[in-house]
C-alpha cells in the first residue's frame, strides 16, 4: 500500500501502489497546468468507512509514497478516465481500472 500525503496533515490516504501511480499522473497533469480541483477518496470499511475530500492546489506540498520499488505499466485509458472525473463538478474520484481494450465511453 502506498500513501498520498497532502500538506502537513497527519492524515495520510492509503492507496494501493498501482492505483496511486495512475492518480499521480492525473494529479500532476492537472497541477502542472495550474488547475486546482477537489479529490475525494473513500476510506473503505477496513479504514473505518467514510471519505476525505482534499482541495488540490499547486502551492500545497504533496507526496506520493510507494511501498514497491518498481513502477507499474500504466493504463492510458484509466488515466484519461481519472482526468475526466477531475474535470467534473464533483472532482477527481476513484474509477475502477478499465481493460485497455475497452472503447472509451463518451457519454
Amino acid at each position: 500500500m502506498g500513501r498520498l500525503i497532502y500538506n502537513s496533515s497527519p492524515r495520510e490516504l492509503e492507496i494501493d501502489d498501482r492505483t496511486l501511480a495512475h492518480l499521480r499522473i492525473a494529479i500532476l497533469n492537472k497541477l502542472r497546468r495550474s488547475e486546482s480541483f477537489s479529490l475525494t477518496w473513500e476510506h473503505g470499511v477496513a479504514n473505518g468507512s467514510g471519505r476525505t475530500t482534499l482541495w488540490m492546489h499547486e502551492s500545497i506540498p504533496l507526496q506520493f509514497v510507494f511501498s514497491g520499488n518498481r513502477p507499474p505499466k500504466l493504463n492510458r485509458l484509466w488515466i484519461e478516465q481519472l482526468l475526466l472525473t477531475a474535470n467534473s463538478a464533483s472532482g477527481l474520484q476513484y474509477v475502477p481500472e478499465p481493460d485497455e481494450d475497452d472503447p472509451i465511453d463518451d457519454d
